[in-house]
């Protein structure tokens, strides 16, 4: 990407509409702020210089961001023109192409972004929109243009008059200036508008009054582009970002047999020939290897690790735990802090007590173990290669290898001898 090339992402929302203490852009879509998408398309576009804008609880957002970045705060919430303003203070110097992202459009994809910044170059414009015509438009600014249909301004939609609110291309937010252009007009902005904001939109108009050159390139899927400003809107991103990573996953060898009741957290590894049934949770930080079977009704907790060929079956609950190859654990139960060589057997109903109040413990089960139904572990235990527990056993001590135990609390079992 062109070294003239920076970017200002707005990330200083305070979250009104989600009726949240929480910063909007730190809401998760798929197991991960939505921030972290917009953050992820600099990096995809070698963008090598970085503005993010923040303002409500700045200290939490400021965790987020990538080495390179530059942080700045926006002291009042005075709107995009605002923000922007206060992110150009930090590109002193610079020259060149500013595109503007916000960090609540996780949607947005690096083809779309780098798109609008070559036909921007390309056209050796002062200003570039990413527009869209919608059936429903409401939300967003109209976009206004002249008699030779060249782009005059932007209208937001609560300023709009009834004849300015039946216009069907609107304006998404992303868009493209030339730094010189953006830096003469943004000091005429006045808060003209019923909220008394600093409107970055304003600029188009100021743009063209100065005899500037704005264009604009429509983009077919206005759900790219969707703000997130309520919980309606972040669950509709879910959706959307659900189906595009369940999609990946199959276009690479996974079956998911019902995307979409398949819940799986962006990050997740999957490898070829594994199956996820319905109504199964996959959370961050989960790896699955090859030709494994999951659900239905599973939930995969933060630190899952699946080797090769396990079974994590029906109504099984894990977290930070790792299950060796071969390894079967086809029914309900609870696996936490376990370490679970290969091959083993987990039988239904098997609870890994990991939380003794004050800590969670560690479980290690060896290679061929068999865990007889409805056993419970105590942990910290350790559970030796082919040891076996019987069913209803409650082991609140470490299994040597090859024992069987049995009973509550478990203890070793003793065949008896049959009478001469």
């Amino acid at each position: 990407m062109n070294k003239k090339i920076a970017c200002i992402i707005l990330a200083a929302g305070k979250s009104t509409r989600m009726k949240s203490g929480t910063p909007k852009v730190l809401h998760p879509v798929c197991g991960r702020p939505m921030l972290e998408y917009v953050l992820d398309l600099t990096e995809q576009l070698c963008i090598k210089r970085t503005v993010a804008v923040l303002g409500f609880k700045h200290a939490e957002v400021r965790k987020y961001l990538r080495a390179g970045i530059k942080p700045v705060i926006q002291k009042r919430l005075l709107g995009t023109a605002d923000a922007v303003k206060t992110g150009l203070s930090a590109l002193k110097g610079f020259q060149g192409t500013v595109v503007i992202l916000y960090g609540d459009t996780p949607l947005l994809k690096k083809e779309t972004v780098k798109k609008l910044l070559d036909y921007h170059i390309q056209g050796n414009a002062d200003a570039t929109l990413l527009t869209a015509t919608p059936e429903k438009c409401a939300g967003y600014g109209r976009i206004l243009r002249d008699k030779y249909s060249s782009i005059a301004g932007i209208v937001e939609e609560k300023d709009a008059d009834d004849f300015q609110k039946e216009i069907r291309e609107v304006n998404t937010g992303i868009s493209c200036f030339n730094k010189k252009s953006l830096d003469a007009v943004l000091k005429n902005v006045r808060p003209n508008n019923r909220k008394k904001e600093y409107y970055l939109t304003d600029c188009i108009s100021l743009l063209y009054k100065n005899k500037g050159l704005i264009d604009g390139i429509k983009l077919s899927d206005i759900d790219e582009a969707m703000g997130i400003n309520s919980r309606v809107e972040l669950a509709k991103a879910n959706r959307l970002m659900q189906s595009r990573i369940n999609e990946e996953f199959m276009k690479h060898g996974v079956s998911i047999v019902d995307p979409a009741t398949s819940h799986i957290a962006f990050g997740t590894r999957i490898g070829q020939d594994t199956v996820i049934y319905p109504f199964t949770v996959i959370e961050r930080n989960v790896k699955i290897g090859k030709c494994c079977s999951v659900g239905p009704f599973a939930r995969l907790r933060e630190g899952t690790e699946l080797c090769d060929n396990v079974s994590a079956g029906s109504f099984l609950e894990t977290v930070r735990s790792k299950l060796g190859p071969k390894t079967l654990a086809k029914h309900f139960g609870y696996l936490g802090d376990s370490r679970i060589g290969s091959n083993v057997n987990v039988g239904a109903g098997t609870v890994v007590a990991n939380f003794d109040g004050k800590k969670k413990n560690l479980t290690a089960i060896g290679d061929r173990a068999f865990i007889g139904s409805d056993t419970v572990i105590v942990a910290p235990v350790k559970i030796g290669r082919g040891a076996r527990t019987g069913a209803g056993s409650v082991v609140t001590r470490d299994v040597p290898a090859g024992e069987t135990v049995a009973g509550v609390p478990a203890k070793a079992f003793k065949k008896r001898r049959g009478k001469r």
